[in-house]
């Protein structure tokens, strides 16, 4: 397992498809994927503002679920960092404290705006787009991300993808440089 640890903020986990592409990856093994219970209570809260028909219940069972398959990805004890860190929408902060205290080197986010460039490079932290975060993977160990692109798609059955759904479906998240490097290697996942 590498050493590369990654914060991912809850707007990254909002989306589904998104949501559960970034835990294919994690357990891939190529970084080690980050996150806290406060994360996880925004992500959930926005998902069931927005989805009358979810239950808690079932966002719960996601919950647990990404808890027990990604190895030590609950940060805790990042709180006492927060007042100490200026960030644009002070609601962030916890963020940026969770990645300091878990060592991440990355944020993972949409909100580039909310972690500007002067106020992570203290930290040795960096913003980045989900987009360039999974271009980077790709670049970095093409199989594994492959292997795990491939498990995604064969795990969503209700209704199965086929490649270009599945390609479609990154595109509609916000991935074009992702689904760019993808269409490369269709033919392996």
């Amino acid at each position: 397992m590498t050493s590369f640890s990654v914060m991912y903020d809850a707007c990254v986990l909002y989306p589904a498809p998104l949501r559960d592409l970034l835990m294919h990856l994690a357990m891939s093994d190529l970084y080690r994927a980050k996150w806290t219970q406060q994360i996880h209570a925004e992500w959930m809260r926005n998902v069931l503002a927005n989805r009358p028909d979810l239950k808690p219940e079932q966002l719960e069972r996601t919950r647990e679920l990404m808890d027990s398959k990604v190895r030590d990805s609950l940060v805790e004890g990042y709180e006492y960092l927060i007042q100490g860190l200026r960030l644009p929408d002070e609601d962030d902060r916890h963020v940026l404290a969770a990645a300091i205290r878990s060592q991440s080197s990355v944020i993972v986010t949409f909100n580039l705006k909310d972690f500007p460039i002067e106020a992570l490079d203290e930290y040795e932290v960096e913003a980045q787009h989900p987009d360039e975060f999974i271009a980077h993977l790709i670049d970095l160990n093409p199989a594994q991300v492959l292997a795990a692109v491939a498990r995604h798609r064969a795990s969503l059955k209700n209704p199965p993808k086929t490649q270009e759904a599945y390609l479609d479906t990154l595109l509609q998240q916000g991935l074009p440089e992702t689904v760019a490097q993808l269409r490369q290697w269709v033919m392996a996942f």
